[in-house]
C-alpha cells in the first residue's frame, strides 16, 4: 500500500468530519440585522420571564392584601352592627327603667301629700 494512501484517507476523512462539525450552518435567509434582532427578541423573553415570577408574586400578595382588608371590613361591620344593636337595647332598658322610676316617685309624691292633707286636717 502506498503511504499517501494510508494517511491520507483518514485524514481527509478526520478532516471532513472536523469541518462539517465545527462550521454548523446557519439559517442563510436572514441578514445580520434578522439575527441581531432575534438576539434582542431571545434577550427581551428571558428578562420578562424572569420579571414574570416576581411579579406574579406581587400581584398575589395585593390579592391577598385585598382579602384580607374585605375580611376586616366585614368584622368591623358586623361587630358595629352588634353594638349599635346592644346600644339600643341598653336605651330601652334605660327608657323602661326611668319610666318605672318616675312612676314609683310619682306615686311616692303622692302619698306624701296626701299625708300632708291628712296632717292638715
Amino acid at each position: 500500500m502506498k503511504t499517501t494512501t494510508l494517511f491520507g484517507v483518514p485524514l481527509l476523512v478526520a478532516l471532513a468530519c472536523g469541518l462539517a462539525a465545527g462550521c454548523a450552518r446557519e439559517d442563510e435567509s436572514m441578514g445580520p440585522a434578522q439575527k441581531a434582532g432575534k438576539v434582542v427578541d431571545e434577550a427581551g423573553q428571558k428578562v420578562a420571564g424572569e420579571l414574570r415570577a416576581p411579579l406574579d408574586k406581587a400581584d398575589e400578595a395585593a390579592r391577598q392584601a385585598v382579602e384580607r382588608a374585605d375580611a376586616a371590613r366585614e368584622r368591623l361591620a358586623e361587630r358595629t352592627e352588634a353594638a349599635r344593636a346592644k346600644i339600643h337595647d341598653a336605651t330601652a332598658e334605660a327608657e323602661r327603667g326611668l319610666e318605672k322610676a318616675t312612676g314609683k316617685v310619682g306615686e311616692k309624691v303622692e302619698r306624701a301629700g296626701e299625708k300632708m292633707q291628712e296632717a292638715a286636717n
